[in-house]
């Protein structure tokens, strides 16, 4: 198996320096206003951002149902390159099922910044789990929100 075999990607040429497309990655408080597509929300974010550090993000759906999404940092570069799991929750302990990994990069290019996320999933059923829950579409959503408000600051 290739490490691309059960991965979805997205990537976007943005208007926005690629300092403040991580920072909206990294604040909890500027990843509630982009992160989920509507009518979902986030509700709630909380990050240690640095490796083996814990995060949680919690979405709400719009009948009021919350979606809590626990992950730890693997690898953290500011303003280049963040990846966390859902693979492990606070301190090392494994979550009850491991879903996906995401790869987020951050390169400067003619100005802009090349975001890519690409996101890579346990088995094939996870994979197209994920794209028929609208991974492209939401997650393209999300990147439009994301870069909407990295222009703001």
């Amino acid at each position: 198996m290739t490490a691309a075999a059960h991965e979805l990607v997205l990537t976007r040429l943005i208007d926005a320096p690629r300092d403040k497309l991580y920072r909206c990655w990294t604040d909890p408080k500027l990843i509630v206003q982009w992160f989920t597509p509507p009518p979902y929300k986030t509700i709630f974010a909380e990050m240690d951002v640095r490796a083996g550090g814990s995060s949680m993000v919690i979405m709400q759906a719009p009948d009021g149902t919350q979606m809590p999404n626990p992950g730890i940092f693997l690898e953290v570069i500011p303003n280049e390159k963040l990846v966390f799991t859902d693979a492990y929750t606070e301190a090392w302990l494994p979550s009850g099922k491991p879903f996906m990994t995401a790869i987020l990069t951050f390169e400067d290019e003619v100005g802009k910044t090349r975001y890519t996320a690409r996101i890579r999933h346990w088995s094939a059923e996870d994979m197209e789990a994920h794209e028929k829950m609208g991974f492209h579409v939401g997650w393209g959503i999300a990147t439009d929100q994301l870069a909407a408000l990295a222009a703001t600051l």
